[in-house]
């Protein structure tokens, strides 16, 4: 049915196409040449922990781009991003769309303009701002096509990388801290989303969490892990990275790490291997003899050298130390197995 779908609106799209680029009533701008141009593309996808943006990871971007047409999108803010990524390397375009409703989301034009893109980033904001406005709209279908049909790079930072995972924090209810999720998995700030929104490949069973420099933040993801299992009865990996940090995916799975800071790779230790408590209105018990969720630390760097292959959930270079997370009784720990 999706398939289908997407050929439906590859139809519309290439009736919209035929006639030329419009300005979309979302657009805050932009750099370039308005003409548009097709170029052949490289699908992959980005995911930024917030703070400094990493240049490397833009111009990872570019490259599978082809060098064609860059829109940004976003529910607030500027089109700061346009001189930025303009000026990182060689593209025909940078456009910047406002998408601050679910009329703009479901605007003919705007879909147009995104389905045309050779990439698209999603800024950082408010990630309920994004479910509420774009889910089960043209938006979502856009970006679903250009990931898995168009085959091109789709990236995004803090906010917009938080909705990348088939399962996602939704924040509809604002945030939560690390204390509030053990304390209460069922809490109702704990909202997740789960296989009604984007979809990117190797992230089927991935949530993914930013900032993760702040140790709050590792709680919280952990809770996110255990209501996965729970919920939906899967084995729960997350990727929580750092900011001024990125993770780029390849086609095939392999990724590199790239910036100043760590991609941390979680997963819960098996199947079985199960929360001993995930219950509203108790706190969160996933102990498992210390060895409850298993961690691998990437370090990023310039040049992108250390790498993990998600297909496998296992290092290709960099850190294979052997350390858990584990909770007793809603307190975090942290296991090191000095025997492996």
């Amino acid at each position: 049915m999706d398939c289908i779908k997407f050929i439906v609106y590859g139809i519309l799209f290439s009736a919209l196409s035929f006639v030329g680029k419009t300005t979309s009533p979302a657009s805050l701008g932009l750099i370039g040449d308005s003409a548009d141009v097709t170029r052949p593309t490289s699908g992959g996808t980005v995911l930024v922990g917030g703070g400094r943006d990493v240049d490397a990871a833009m111009q990872w971007m570019i490259k599978k781009s082809g060098g064609g047409d860059f829109v940004i999108i976003r529910a607030t803010g500027t089109d700061a991003y346009n001189s930025y990524i303009y000026n990182l390397g060689s593209v025909n375009s940078v456009e910047t769309l406002l998408i601050n409703s679910r009329t703009l989301a479901n605007d003919p034009q705007v879909e147009a303009t995104i389905r045309r893109a050779e990439a698209v980033f999603i800024a950082g904001g408010d990630q309920a701002n994004y479910v509420n406005y774009w889910k089960d709209t043209r938006v979502e279908d856009a970006l679903n096509y250009l990931r898995n049909m168009k085959q091109v790079p789709i990236g995004g930072t803090s906010a917009g990388c938080a909705i990348l995972g088939r399962t996602y924090f939704s924040a509809i209810n604002g945030t939560v801290t690390s204390s509030e999720a053990l304390a209460n998995p069922y809490n109702r700030y704990v909202t997740l989303g789960y296989d009604d929104f984007l979809s990117q490949p190797y992230l089927s069973n991935v949530i993914t969490d930013t900032h993760f420099n702040n140790p709050d933040r590792r709680g919280r993801l952990i809770t996110f892990l255990a209501r996965m299992n729970k919920d939906y009865g899967v084995i729960g990996r997350g990727i929580g990275i750092d900011e001024s940090t990125a993770l780029c995916i390849e086609f095939d799975g392999t990724s590199k790490v790239f910036g100043s800071g760590i991609v941390f790779f979680l997963s819960q230790n098996g199947l079985n291997n199960q929360p001993e408590k995930c219950v509203s209105g108790s706190s969160l018990d996933w102990y498992r003899n210390r060895q409850a969720i298993t961690i691998y630390k990437i370090a990023g760097n310039e040049s992108g050298s250390e790498s993990f292959d998600l297909k496998t959930w296992s290092p290709i270079s960099g850190d294979d130390v052997y350390q858990y997370y584990y909770v007793n009784r809603g307190t975090l720990g942290i296991f090191f197995d000095d025997k492996k």
